[in-house]
């Protein structure tokens, strides 16, 4: 995302956080940073989607930063199953008090998980990779995915299995960018990086085939049919 004469425009951020002290908190650590927009905050996640969707505001979200408990009672699963749905990543934003609910974000596809304790430099530095469609992998991260077996140990991010997915089925990288909506390059950085990844788990995929075969392991692509012969 590029604005006139070359500059890179501000991810834009969403918050989801019913305590007030903490989005001021939030906004007040966010202000500074030139390539961060805290462009809208909700205490719900349907509250800001609804705004985020209005005819008259329409709102393009990079990221949305959601807290785990929220007093409308609603779940973490739910919240970033929505989100994702309407292709907006999400970072959880928490006092990480509850494995419990710190595995179900993660189950659902969240980018990381940081606590609301962290000093300044380290809450932006996490929101500015999440923004960017990184992992933000933290000991809390690292303990919700160690935490569920079923949960790949590869750690793929949902832009990174969305990549996979399509280029181990057989699209061209070139395909898969008009797909995503990434530029080709970015698309091949993301093979890259899950090249690498698999190749730090003992599982290396340096060729398009070995990339399909791990997306079958893995359960991103299905298992192929045998059909008898004739």
């Amino acid at each position: 995302m590029w604005a006139e004469g070359g500059e890179s425009a501000p991810r834009r951020i969403g918050l989801v956080e019913d305590h007030e002290s903490v989005a001021i908190g939030l906004a007040a650590m966010l202000s500074p940073e030139p390539d961060l927009d805290l462009v809208l905050t909700a205490g719900t996640v349907p509250e800001l989607l609804t705004v985020a969707e209005s005819d008259s505001a329409t709102v393009d979200l990079d990221l949305v930063v959601l807290d785990l408990r929220l007093a409308d009672g609603s779940s973490p699963e739910d919240n970033v199953r929505a989100l994702r749905e309407r292709g907006v990543e999400v970072l959880v934003f928490t006092g990480a008090d509850n494995a419990f609910l710190v595995r179900a974000a993660a189950s659902a596809g969240v980018l990381g998980v940081v606590r609301k304790s962290e000093d300044v430099p380290t809450v932006v530095a996490a929101v500015r990779r999440a923004a960017s469609g990184e992992q933000v992998i933290t000991t809390d991260w690292a303990a919700a995915i160690d935490g569920d077996p079923q949960l790949s140990n590869v750690g793929l991010s949902p832009r990174q299995e969305e990549v996979l997915t399509l280029y181990a089925s057989g699209e061209k990288a070139s395909r898969v960018a008009r797909l995503t909506g990434l530029s080709e390059q970015t698309v091949n950085d993301y093979l890259g990086r899950i090249r690498q990844k698999y190749a730090d788990a003992g599982r290396p995929a340096p060729t398009k085939t070995d990339l399909y075969k791990r997306a079958v392991e893995d359960g991103w692509l299905p298992v192929p049919e045998r059909h008898p012969r004739g």
